[in-house]
C-alpha cells in the first residue's frame, strides 16, 4: 500500500474515532469496558477470517510470546479506558498520553542501557514540561468545579478521585513503553509481522473480558435505552448509542491498520511525526467542536509537548540534510 494511503488512514481513522469516542463517554461515562470489547472483538473476528485463515495458519511468532504482548496490551487498553471514569477530561488524556516518548526513553536507558543525545534529552524535558503544565492547570480545574457545587468531603473525594485517574495514566504509559520494547525484540528476532502482530494482539486478549462481563452487560443495556436513529444506508432503526459505538469500531479499525502499515512502508521517523500530528489535530478538534474548558496555560503545555515530540524525531534536521549528511546520521544512530 502508498504511505500516503496509510497516512490518509492514520488522519481520517484516528481523528474521526475521537469524535465518537467522546460522544460516547459524554453520554456514559462508564462505558469505556464496553467500547474497549466492541474494537477488541471487531478487529480479532476480521483478523480470525483474513488473516489467521479461521485457525488454518500458523503463526511465524510463537503463542507464548504474544501471549505476554496481550497481556500487557490488555492492561494497556483497559486502564487507559477506564481512566475516562475517574475525572479525567479527554484533552488532557490526549496530553497526558502524548508522552510517551518520555516512557520510552526512560525504560530504553533501564532496560536495553541506551544512551541519548542532548537534543533529545532536551525535547523529553519540554515534553515533561508540557504535561506538567496541563496536569497541574487541569488539578485546578477539578478543584474549583468541585468547590462550585459541593462542599468537605465531596471535594475531597473528587479530587482524589482524579489522582487515580493521573495514576492510572502513568500505569498505562509505563507499561505501553515496557510493551512496545518487548515487541521491538520479538521483531528483531522473528521479523516484521504487522497483520499477525494485531490479530494476536486483540484474539488472545478476549477471554479476559468476562471478568468485565457485568459492567459490559449494564452498559449494554443502558445503550439501548438510548433514543432511535435512523440510518439512511442501512434503512433501519437502531439506538444511538449503537450507532455511536458501530463507527468508533470501525474508525478504531481503520487507525491502528494505518498505524500497522506506516510501521512497515515508512521509517520510524515518519510514523511519530504522523502519529503526533494526528494527537495534535484531534486535540484542536476536541477543544474546538466539544468547548472543552482549556486555558492558556493549556494552550502553552500542549505546545511544549507537540514541539518537544517533533525535536525528539529531529524532523527539522533530517529535512535540510542532503542524502549523504542523512545516510552518515542514520549511521550514527546505529551506533547509539
Amino acid at each position: 500500500m502508498h504511505p500516503g494511503l496509510a497516512v490518509g488512514l492514520v488522519f481520517g481513522g484516528c481523528c474521526s474515532n475521537v469524535v465518537f469516542l467522546e460522544l460516547l463517554v459524554r453520554e456514559f461515562p462508564g462505558c469505556g469496558n464496553l467500547v474497549t470489547f466492541a474494537q477488541f472483538f471487531f478487529i480479532a473476528m476480521e483478523g480470525f477470517v483474513f488473516e489467521a485463515k479461521f485457525g488454518r495458519k500458523q503463526p511465524a511468532i510463537p503463542i507464548k510470546y504474544y501471549l505476554i504482548m496481550v497481556a500487557m496490551f490488555f492492561m494497556v487498553s483497559v486502564v487507559n479506558n477506564y481512566a475516562l471514569n475517574l475525572n479525567i477530561a479527554m484533552p488532557l488524556h490526549m496530553i497526558f498520553r502524548s508522552g510517551s516518548l518520555i516512557a520510552n526513553m526512560a525504560l530504553g536507558i533501564i532496560i536495553l542501557k541506551k544512551r541519548y543525545t542532548v537534543y533529545k534529552y532536551t525535547s523529553i524535558a519540554l515534553v515533561s514540561l508540557g504535561i506538567f503544565t496541563c496536569t497541574f492547570m487541569s488539578a485546578k480545574q477539578v478543584s474549583s468545579m468541585t468547590h462550585a457545587g459541593k462542599e468537605g468531603e465531596e471535594n475531597i473525594s473528587a479530587f482524589l478521585w482524579w489522582l487515580l485517574g493521573l495514576a492510572a495514566l502513568t500505569f498505562a504509559l509505563l507499561m505501553s513503553a515496557r510493551m512496545g520494547i518487548f515487541q521491538e525484540t520479538l521483531y528483531k528476532k522473528f521479523g516484521k509481522h504487522s497483520k499477525e502482530a494485531l490479530y494476536y494482539n486483540h484474539a488472545l486478549p478476549l477471554p479476559g473480558f468476562l471478568l468485565l462481563a457485568p459492567d459490559i452487560y449494564r452498559q449494554a443495556l443502558l445503550f439501548n435505552q438510548s433514543e432511535p436513529l435512523h440510518v439512511p444506508v442501512l434503512g433501519l432503526n437502531m439506538p444511538v448509542m449503537w450507532f455511536y459505538l458501530l463507527m468508533n469500531v470501525i474508525t478504531q479499525y481503520v487507525c491502528i491498520r494505518g498505524v500497522f502499515i506506516l510501521t512497515t512502508e515508512c521509517t520510524s521517523l515518519t510514523v511519530t511525526l504522523v502519529v503526533t500530528l494526528r494527537k495534535f489535530i484531534s486535540l484542536i478538534f476536541s477543544i474546538l467542536y466539544f468547548r472543552n474548558p482549556f486555558t492558556a496555560w493549556h494552550w502553552i503545555g500542549t505546545i511544549l509537548v507537540f514541539v518537544g515530540t517533533l525535536m525528539y524525531t529531529e524532523v527539522w534536521n533530517n529535512l535540510g540534510l542532503p542524502t549523504d549528511q542523512k545516510q552518515k546520521k542514520k549511521e550514527e544512530k546505529k551506533l547509539e
